[in-house]
This record gives C-alpha cells, sequence and structure tokens, in this order.
C-alpha cells in the first residue's frame, strides 16, 4: 500500500513538472536569474516588483480573455474595453462620492455590459466571436474619438490613485487585486460546474449542448467576464498612469492573447488554466523590460511577440490534433 502511494507521488510530482504552467514559471525562474548577472539591477526586488505590478494589469485582461479561449472563443475587443475604463472613469466621478467607488462600479457596469453585448452576439446572433469582437472594437474606438478626441483626461479618484500607487506591506495595491482576482478565477475554473461547462463547450460545443450545457448563458457569462476584467485592468492601469486616453489600451490585445497561449491554454479551447496564464503575463512583461535593456526599438517588440504567437498558435494546433 505504501509502494502504491509513492508511486501515486511520484506521477502526480511529475506530472506538475511537465505541466505547462510549470515549465513557464520555470522559464520566468531562469530569465530573471541569468538577466540578473547580465544586467545591474535587473534582479533588485525593487525591480522585480516592478515587472509583476506591470504583469497584473496584463493578468487582468488574460483573466478574462482565458475564460473566453477555454471555452473555444477569443476577445479582440479587449483594449478598447480597457480604453473605456480608463477615458470614462473621469468623466463619471462625482464628487459627492469622496471615496470614488461609486464612479469605479459604474464603470465596471459599463464595461460588464459591453462584454455582455459582445456574448449577445456570439451566443444569440451566432456571428462568429473574432467578427463580433473586432467589430465591437471598431465601434468603441471610433466613439472614443468622438467623446475625447486626442485630449488626456486626469483621474481625480481617489481609490483609483490608491489601487495605483499604494503600497500596503511594501506590495503594489495593483498586485493584491491580481492575486484576489486570481483566487477568484482559478476557483471558478476548476472547482465548480461553471468551470466544467467551459471546458466541455471548448472541447467539443456540439457534444456540449446535447449534453445539456446551457450554451447561451455561459457564452454571455464568459464575455460578461471578459468585460469586467478588462474594465478592471483599465482603472488599474489608469491609477499607474494619473491620466487616461485614446489607445491607452492597445498593446493589451497581443500581450493578453500570448499570456493565455504561453501559459498552455490552447488557443483552439477545451484545454487549459489561469494558472499558466499568470507566469506567462510576467514572463511578457520580462521579455519587454528585456529589449528595452539593450535599447531594441518598438519594431523589433512587435516583431519578438508577433513571432512568439504564431509558434505558439502552430505548437497549439499540433497538440489539438493529438488529442
Amino acid at each position: 500500500m505504501t509502494a502504491w502511494k509513492e508511486t501515486a507521488a511520484r506521477r502526480r510530482v511529475l506530472t506538475i513538472l511537465r505541466s505547462r504552467p510549470f515549465l513557464t514559471v520555470a522559464i520566468v525562474a531562469a530569465v530573471w536569474i541569468v538577466a540578473s548577472f547580465v544586467s545591474r539591477g535587473f534582479g533588485a526586488y525593487g525591480h522585480l516588483r516592478y515587472l509583476v505590478e506591470l504583469a497584473a494589469v496584463i493578468g487582468l485582461v488574460a483573466a478574462g480573455q482565458t475564460f473566453v479561449v477555454i471555452a473555444g472563443g477569443i476577445d479582440l475587443s479587449v483594449a478598447a474595453i480597457v480604453t473605456v475604463s480608463a477615458v470614462s472613469l473621469p468623466l463619471l466621478s462625482w464628487q459627492a462620492d469622496p471615496t470614488g467607488l461609486t464612479a469605479v462600479l459604474a464603470v465596471l457596469a459599463l464595461t460588464t455590459t459591453i462584454g455582455l453585448v459582445n456574448g449577445l452576439g456570439v451566443a444569440l446572433l451566432r456571428v462568429h466571436p473574432m467578427i463580433m469582437t473586432l467589430a465591437m472594437a471598431t465601434f468603441l474606438q471610433g466613439l472614443l474619438i468622438i467623446i475625447a478626441g486626442g485630449s488626456a483626461v486626469t483621474a481625480e479618484n481617489p481609490l483609483v490613485r490608491w489601487l495605483g500607487n499604494a503600497r500596503p506591506a511594501g506590495i503594489p495595491a495593483g498586485v493584491l487585486l491580481w492575486v484576489a482576482v486570481s483566487v477568484i478565477v482559478l476557483a471558478a475554473m476548476h472547482a465548480t460546474s461553471f468551470g466544467a461547462r467551459l471546458f466541455a463547450m471548448g472541447a467539443n460545443p456540439l457534444a456540449a449542448t446535447l449534453s445539456g450545457v446551457p450554451f447561451a448563458s455561459t457564452t454571455l457569462a464568459v464575455y460578461g467576464i471578459s468585460g469586467f476584467t478588462s474594465g478592471l485592468a483599465g482603472v488599474l492601469v489608469l491609477g499607474m498612469n494619473g491620466q487616461g486616453y485614446v489607445g491607452i489600451g492597445d498593446p493589451y490585445l497581443l500581450a493578453s492573447i500570448a499570456a493565455v497561449v504561453l501559459g498552455g491554454t490552447s488557443i483552439l479551447g477545451g484545454l487549459g488554466t489561469y494558472a499558466g496564464t499568470i507566469p506567462g503575463a510576467i514572463l511578457l512583461v520580462t521579455i519587454t523590460a528585456l529589449i528595452t535593456v539593450v535599447n531594441a526599438s518598438p519594431g523589433w517588440r512587435s516583431i519578438l511577440f508577433g513571432s512568439l504567437i504564431l509558434g505558439l498558435l502552430l505548437l497549439s494546433g499540433r497538440e489539438q490534433a493529438r488529442r
């Protein structure tokens, strides 16, 4: 009996060591260690803390993106939703509320509604997720240009400023927010019937529907979650930057998809975990920091991210074909 338990424990350890999330964590650790020797100050606690703080924004956007991708979809409107959140929050601030909470809740309700509209288009109108969310992104970008033009809006919200600048116990408030969201996301994904429905839909939509999985309501939920987490990321990035402007969310579309795929989630759906997306977001920020150290241009950064995503898409396609 003892030998059987030891064998089972050994198998569990090997499974963890071979998993994509663990591999991504190992890559992040290796890159940090090597970079600390190559670049002076890279491994300092303050610098690594700053990298994780930047990764928190990507991680929040990628949280909703992970739900959508596992369910077999894609959300190309996340960048526009981040911008909507960052630009509209200062405009919705209510001076009668000294905490700033009312404006934050109003913005999150707005971005969640945008996500639900995406879900309605996909679930009820049967529009392809890529087309629906791309159309939504285009609509939102045009609307933002009309409302805000080329001017930036300044955040005067106390809660937003706290999220962007506070350091409780030396830890950025944005990182603490990311940790709290991560716990909720992982619990919902792997410990609830809702999570089981996501994986079933992504693996085989027809079989899942025939098995009684409520396709419409589940699709609405995942896109609503994506809108909510993107809105939350917009609130955080507004607090970190102090200003919101049209285009502030643009970097997070590519980054959110890359973080999801880097963490081992199949872009074809039905396979993955947010536990891999978390180190994937940190790895992306780390790569960007290294490119900045060697003074690489934004063009090379885009080439690197694009090549990374293309390579991982090919890998995910091969994994799906083998399943």
